[in-house]
C-alpha cells in the first residue's frame, strides 16, 4: 500500500497574503497539490471538519491533508500550530503583505465582501466559526481586523520554532521558498496571481471563491 503524503510546508499566513500565488509556486516546486481554501469546495465533508476544529474538536490532520504536500491560506493557517505538531518536519511559512494596511485594503475588497453573503450555508458556518475562534468576529471593522492580523503574525513569530519558520512576502518570489526546501530556483517567472481585480472577476463568474 502506498503511504500517505506528508506535508512539507504549512502556511501560517492569512488569506490575501499571496496565498494563491504560493499555491501555484509550491505545486511547481513540490510536484504535488497544495491545500488552499479553493480545495475545500470540492470536498464538502471538509467544511464540517474545519467547523469542528474551530470548536476545539480533534481532527485527523494526516487524513484531511492526504494527497497534499503543502497547505496555505485559510482555513489551514488558522490551525497552523496543530498542523505543525502533526507534521513536525514541515517548514512553517508565514506569508505577509508589505503592511497591515495593504492587507486590509485587499481583504476588505475581496474575501470579507464574500463573507457578508448568506450566513446559513456550510461555507459561511465554517468561516464564521473559524473567524470567531481564531481571528475576529469583526472582520468588517478596519481597526479590529488589522489588530487581528497583526496579533496573528506576532504569535507566529513568537511561537514557531526558529529553525522551522520561513517568512515570505509576494515580492520575494521564489528565493525563500527554494532555499527552505533545498530545491533549485525554476527558470520561469514566479506565478503572481489572484489580484483584487482577478478575484472580483472570478466571483462574478460564479466559481468558488479563492483567496
Amino acid at each position: 500500500m502506498v503511504g500517505r503524503m506528508s506535508l512539507r510546508v504549512i502556511g501560517a499566513g492569512l488569506g490575501r497574503t499571496g496565498t494563491m500565488s504560493l499555491k501555484g509556486a509550491l505545486e511547481r516546486l513540490l510536484g504535488a497539490p497544495c491545500y488552499h481554501m479553493i480545495e475545500v469546495f470540492p470536498r464538502p465533508a471538509h467544511f464540517g471538519l474545519w467547523t469542528a476544529a474551530a470548536r476545539g474538536e480533534p481532527v485527523d490532520w494526516k487524513a484531511l491533508f492526504d494527497g497534499f504536500t503543502s497547505a496555505v491560506d485559510w482555513p489551514a493557517s488558522a490551525f497552523w500550530k496543530e498542523i505543525a505538531q502533526a507534521f513536525p518536519d514541515a517548514i512553517i511559512l508565514l506569508s505577509t503583505r508589505d503592511s497591515a494596511e495593504a492587507w486590509w485594503k485587499s481583504a476588505s475588497q475581496t474575501i470579507f465582501g464574500v463573507a457578508a453573503a448568506d450566513r446559513s450555508n456550510p461555507v459561511a458556518k465554517m468561516v464564521d466559526a473559524i473567524f470567531a475562534a481564531r481571528f475576529t468576529k469583526d472582520i468588517h471593522d478596519h481597526d479590529a481586523a488589522i489588530a487581528a492580523y497583526e496579533r496573528h503574525n506576532a504569535d507566529v513569530r513568537a511561537t514557531a520554532p526558529r529553525d522551522r519558520l520561513v517568512e515570505w512576502t509576494p515580492k520575494d518570489g521564489w528565493g525563500p521558498l527554494c532555499k527552505a526546501l533545498g530545491v533549485a530556483v525554476p527558470d520561469e517567472p514566479f506565478p503572481h496571481v489572484n489580484t483584487t481585480d482577478e478575484f472580483k472577476t472570478r466571483i462574478a463568474s460564479g466559481p468558488p471563491p479563492g483567496h
